[in-house]
This record gives structure tokens, C-alpha cells and sequence, in this order.
């Protein structure tokens, strides 16, 4: 289901909890709202949403991929740039990897590693940096 987006940055300053099984509706409300808003968003978690899990979503092309409880395990080649976010107004400087390897889970809750890099490394990373209340 579609949900509303969350601008209020208490909520938005706090840390996400993991997410377990019982959290599979959020991760289909997060695939929904981010494809509502595919015109000017590529990527979301969950408290975007207002819902304080570790579960973000973003686009590759035209499909959208879930990821549950993520880390980044390596990561390399450290770069300035400047991003917004759907949440708030503005853009803000930031310091980015261009290429990650991250451990996560998918919708199934089966784990995964995988690598990613440039705007993709950079989509997860913005994401990953809601867990832990840090506003870009």
C-alpha cells in the first residue's frame, strides 16, 4: 500500500530498529511508495514511511530491489557529492564509496552478498545512513 512520506525529522533523527518476518507488509508498502513516486525518487527506507526498521528499497533500471537488515562488509574509493532526499528540502553534501560489497537479506529473508558501485553504491548508501538518524 502507498504510503504517506514522513518529512519530520525527529522521527526521521532516530536509529532503526532490525527488522525480522513479521515486517513483510512494510517491505510491499515500501515497493509501493517508491514506485508512486519513481519520477523523482530512487530509493527509500523504512522510516521514510514512518516505520523505524532496517529495510530500504531502491531502482535499478526498472525493477526495484528490497533489502532487510543490509551492511556494507568492504567498501573503496571515497568521494565528495551532493544529494537530496524525498523527505527533506534541499540537497547537502556528503562523502560516499564508489563501490560497496554489502550482506543483506531479501524479501525471503534468504541472505545475500553482493557488490554494487557508482550511483547504485551511492542510492544504498544515503538509504543506510537512515538507520543510524543521519539526515542528507
Amino acid at each position: 500500500m502507498i504510503q504517506n512520506i514522513n518529512h519530520d525529522t525527529t522521527l526521521l533523527s532516530q536509529k532503526l530498529t532490525p527488522a525480522t518476518k513479521s515486517d513483510t507488509q512494510v517491505i510491499q508498502d515500501l515497493l509501493d511508495t517508491l514506485e508512486a513516486h519513481k519520477d523523482n525518487c530512487v530509493g527509500m527506507a523504512a522510516n521514510m514511511i514512518g516505520v523505524n526498521k532496517r529495510i530500504l528499497v531502491f531502482r535499478i533500471g526498472m525493477m526495484s530491489m528490497p533489502m532487510i537488515n543490509p551492511v556494507i562488509t568492504k567498501k573503496s574509493g571515497q568521494y565528495t557529492t551532493n544529494e537530496g532526499c524525498l523527505s527533506l528540502i534541499g540537497e547537502r553534501s556528503t562523502e560516499r564509496f564508489q563501490n560497496i560489497e554489502v550482506r543483506f537479506l531479501d524479501k525471503n529473508f534468504q541472505v545475500h552478498t553482493q557488490e554494487f558501485s557508482d550511483f547504485v553504491a551511492e542510492i544504498i548508501q544515503h538509504e543506510m545512513d537512515h538507520f543510524d538518524g543521519v539526515l542528507i
